[in-house]
């Protein structure tokens, strides 16, 4: 567990981050595990006086996920429903396939937000449908605000259109231009820029090789890669050739 520095002046304006969770019996199918996970990661929290209501971003590494990104959706969304996450506010979230060295079906972390001053909201964006239409528990971004600042997480983002539907196939260089329109729109919709404001990002390819082409993406729109780490991964299509999350923080905006 790590209990990041306090967002604000505030003491009690603070994130809780949980991270490399594993489900506790690696011989049981691969939605028990994920059920597993969850409950693993709901006594966590609960330790430290919070439910999965604080919780505000989430990661998932998923060992061959295209083999079972639906059975773990319904998974998620089941527990979610039970405890009705959606009445407050569903976590952004990054779903990637990815080994982990013990062998789990699935690997996870989670950052939650401690009560008190900080408030937190999630937020549409502006040129993709809410994955809730296509039965994928997680919001496009969050953002945590206090007094001081605001901290937007957008969660794992590829070539999806409006529709939810997967938009320039085998097209690597078409994926990153379109998946990064939809990111600017986000920080656009937030009065944020790239360059001024992000402060994390990591992008994901099923190629590492083809990471120069988001470097060539950058460098031909005067973005700083600085803040970009790169990983290899399957992400939860199959014609998906790129995804990538991005944090961003900022002033207070009484306009928004």
């Amino acid at each position: 567990m790590i209990i990041a520095p306090p967002i604000s002046t505030k003491p009690d304006a603070q994130l809780i981050s949980l991270t490399g969770l594993l489900p506790p019996d690696l011989s049981r199918t691969r939605a028990e595990q994920t059920r597993d996970l969850f409950m693993h990661m709901e006594g966590k929290l609960c330790e430290k006086g919070l439910t999965f209501a604080n919780v505000v971003r989430t990661w998932f590494h998923l060992d061959s996920i295209l083999e079972w990104y639906d059975e773990f959706n319904s998974v998620r969304s089941t527990f979610f429903r039970e405890r009705n996450v959606s009445a407050g506010i569903i976590p952004a979230s990054t779903g990637v396939g990815m080994r982990n060295p013990r062998g789990a079906a699935i690997a996870g972390s989670v950052l939650a937000l401690k009560p008190g001053s900080a408030q937190a909201k999630a937020l549409p964006s502006p040129l993709q449908c809410p994955a809730l239409d296509y039965h994928s528990a997680f919001s496009r971004a969050v953002e945590v605000q206090t007094s001081e600042q605001r901290r937007l997480y957008i969660s794992g983002t590829a070539s999806i259109d409006a529709k939810g539907a997967t938009v320039f196939l085998d097209d690597v260089d078409g994926q990153i231009e379109w998946t990064m329109a939809v990111v600017d729109a986000l920080l656009q919709s937030r009065n944020m820029t790239w360059n001024e404001h992000v402060t994390r990002a990591i992008a994901y390819f099923p190629t590492l090789s083809d990471a120069p082409r988001m470097n060539a993406y950058c460098k031909a729109r005067g973005l700083n890669t600085a803040s970009i780490a790169f990983a290899e991964a399957t992400i939860c299509r199959d014609d998906l050739l790129f995804e990538i999350e991005v944090d961003g923080i900022a002033a207070p905006d009484p306009r928004l």
